[in-house]
C-alpha cells in the first residue's frame, strides 16, 4: 500500500483569484472554473483492492491540492468488474430504466469505448490536449486512442499491461531437474507445448499402477489475445481495420499452428483451465505455468493448496512466448479513459484530472502499487521507478516490482500491438475468446469420461486431432467470426 502522506497545501493566493481561467476550450471558448464553486466530476473505474486504495488515494489528493486550487473536485466509484463496468456503460448509453447517467469520466477498454462514441456520446480531447502534451506519452499508447484516419482522440492512456509468463518456480525445479528442461524452452508457443507433454508423461510416470493421470502444466488467461498477438507474431492482422472498416484474416495455415499449440495440448492434458483465472490453477496445483497480464501478477498465489496439505511456493516472472520463428510483439491491453460529451467546464476539468494522474510521479505511484506500466515516455525506466520508489517510500510488492521491471528491461526488444476498433468488434473478438477455449473444454470432458469408461487416452483423443476435425471446427470458426462482425 502507498503509505499516506500528509499534504501541506498552499493556500495564500488562492482566494486573490476569483476565476481560473484554462486554455485549450471545447471549440476555442475560454474556460473558466471557481475555486470557491468547484466543478465536480464523476469517474467510474473497475478498481478493486489495492488498485483501488491507490486510485482513492491520488484522487483525494489530487481534491486537496490541484482541484482545491483550479475548482474541480473528483468522485470515484468502483463499479465492480470490467464487465459490471461495461454494462454499467451500456446500459446509461441506452437509457435503460434504472439506468445512472454516463458519468463525465469512465475507465473503459477501446472496443466499448468505440461503441460509445458510435452513439456520440464522447467527446474529442484533443480540444483539451496540445501536441506537445501528447508527444510526452508513449506513443503506441496514444495511437489507440484514435478511432479512425483522422485527428480526433477518444481514448486517453492513464496506465497499461502486457502479458507475461508466471510460473510456480519451486515445483519446477524438480521437474526440471529430473528431465534436464530449461526455462528457455517456455521462450517460444511451441516450446510450452512440448515442455507441457514432457511435464504430463514425467507426472503420469510417477504412477505406474494409473495409467493416462498426468498432470497439466500451464494456461491461458485471455485466449482472444492467443489468437491476436500469435498471428500478429506470424505476420498478420486477424482483424485488419482501415478507418473503421474490417477485413477478417483467419488465414489457414497460421490458425491451424494456434490449433496445435492450444487446442491439441489442451484435449490431451496438457493444459488446463478450472479456476476463473489461471492463477486459481496455480493455487490449487492444478498447474504449473500461465500466461496472463502483468496485472494479474498481484494474484499469483504464495501457495499450494491441496487434499495433502498447504506449501509455500516461489515464482518466476518470465516473458510472455512468441510462435517460433515470428516477430516479438507483446499485446498492449490495459482501459484507458474516456470523457463523456457534455459541456466545456465539465470536459476541460475531466482532462485537468487526467494529466494530473498521468504527471510521472503520480503515474507512477498507481502503477507501481497495480502492477500496471506507466504510460508516459519519461517514466519507462526502470532507474526511474527505483527512484520513486525510494522517495515516496512506496510498500511495492516483489511481484509487482519484478512484473513491471521485467517488461521495462525487455522495452528495447518488444513491440506493443492492438487490435483497432471496429463496428462489432467486441463481439467479434468474444468469438476468439470462447469459440476454440469452449470447444477444448466440451471436447476435454468427453475424452475424460471416455477414459474413465476404460479406454485409453490415445485412443480416446484421436478422432478430435484428425485433419478432419480441424477442418470441421475452422469452417465453423470462420463463419462465426464473420457473422459476429456484420451482426
Amino acid at each position: 500500500m502507498i503509505k499516506k502522506r500528509w499534504i501541506a497545501v498552499v493556500l495564500a493566493g488562492t482566494m486573490a483569484f476569483s476565476l481560473l481561467t484554462g486554455c485549450g476550450g471545447k471549440q476555442g471558448e475560454t474556460v473558466k472554473l471557481d475555486p470557491n464553486n468547484p466543478v465536480s466530476i464523476t469517474v467510474w473505474h473497475y478498481y478493486n483492492g489495492g488498485q483501488q486504495a491507490a486510485f482513492d488515494q491520488l484522487v483525494e489528493e489530487f481534491n486537496a491540492t490541484e482541484g482545491k486550487e483550479k475548482g474541480i473536485y473528483v468522485e470515484g466509484y468502483s463499479k465492480g468488474s470490467v464487465a459490471d463496468l461495461e454494462k454499467a456503460i451500456s446500459d446509461s448509453v441506452a437509457e435503460k430504466v434504472g439506468a445512472q447517467p454516463l458519468p463525465d469520466l469512465f475507465s473503459t477498454y477501446a472496443d466499448t469505448a468505440y461503441a460509445v462514441q458510435q452513439q456520440g456520446k464522447l467527446s474529442n480531447l484533443r480540444q483539451y490536449f496540445s501536441d506537445d502534451e501528447l508527444s510526452e506519452y508513449v506513443d503506441d499508447y496514444i495511437q489507440e486512442g484514435y478511432f479512425y484516419d483522422n485527428d480526433a482522440l477518444y481514448l486517453f492512456p492513464v496506465a497499461k499491461s502486457t502479458e507475461v509468463l508466471m510460473l510456480n518456480a519451486t515445483d519446477w525445479k524438480p521437474f526440471a531437474d529430473a528431465t534436464g528442461t530449461s526455462t528457455e524452452e517456455l521462450k517460444t508457443v511451441e516450446g510450452i507445448t512440448k515442455v507441457a507433454q514432457r511435464y504430463y508423461e514425467w507426472t503420469d510416470s510417477k504412477t505406474p499402477n494409473i495409467p493416462d493421470d498426468g498432470k497439466a502444466f500451464y494456461g491461458r488467461d485471455s485466449i482472444s489475445n492467443y489468437f491476436v498477438i500469435g498471428m500478429k507474431q506470424m505476420g498478420v492482422d486477424i482483424f485488419d481495420v482501415n478507418n473503421g472498416e474490417v477485413t477478417l484474416r483467419p488465414e489457414k495455415d497460421k490458425i491451424r499452428r494456434l490449433w496445435d499449440n492450444y487446442y491439441v495440448p489442451y484435449v490431451k492434458g496438457y493444459f488446463t483451465s478450472l479456476g476463473k483465472f489461471r492463477s486459481d490453477d496455480v493455487k490449487t496445483g492444478d498447474i504449473l505455468a500461465y500466461t496472463g497480464s502483468t496485472s494479474s501478477s498481484m494474484y499469483f498465489p504464495d501457495e499450494v493448496v491441496e487434499d495433502s496439505g498447504d506449501r509455500i511456493i516461489g515464482y518466476e516472472v518470465l516473458p510472455a512466448p512468441v510462435m517460433e520463428g515470428g516477430k516479438a510483439y507483446n499485446v498492449q491491453q490495459g482501459a484507458g479513459m474516456a470523457v463523456t460529451k457534455s459541456d466545456a467546464v465539465h470536459e476541460y476539468a475531466a482532462c485537468e484530472f487526467m494529466k494530473w494522474f498521468t504527471e510521472k510521479e503520480n503515474n507512477l505511484r498507481f502503477v507501481c502499487e497495480s502492477a500496471y506500466l506507466p504510460v508516459r515516455k519519461d517514466a519507462n525506466n526502470v532507474k526511474i521507478v527505483d527512484k520513486i520508489i525510494k522517495e515516496q517510500n512506496l510498500n511495492v510488492t516483489p511481484k509487482t516490482y519484478d512484473c513491471l521491471t521485467s517488461i521495462l528491461n525487455q522495452s528495447d526488444s518488444i513491440k506493443f500491438y492492438t487490435t483497432k476498433c471496429f463496428d462489432n468488434g467486441y463481439n467479434t473478438r468474444k468469438i476468439l475468446d470462447y469459440n476454440l477455449s469452449d470447444k477444448a473444454v466440451a471436447d476435454r470432458k468427453a475424452i475424460d469420461e471416455a477414459v474413465a469408461a476404460g479406454k485409453a487416452r490415445k485412443e480416446a483423443v484421436a478422432p478430435y486431432v484428425t485433419e478432419a476435425a480441424f477442418d470441421k471446427w475452422y469452417d465453423d470458426f470462420c463463419k462465426a467470426l464473420e457473422d459476429a462482425a456484420i451482426s
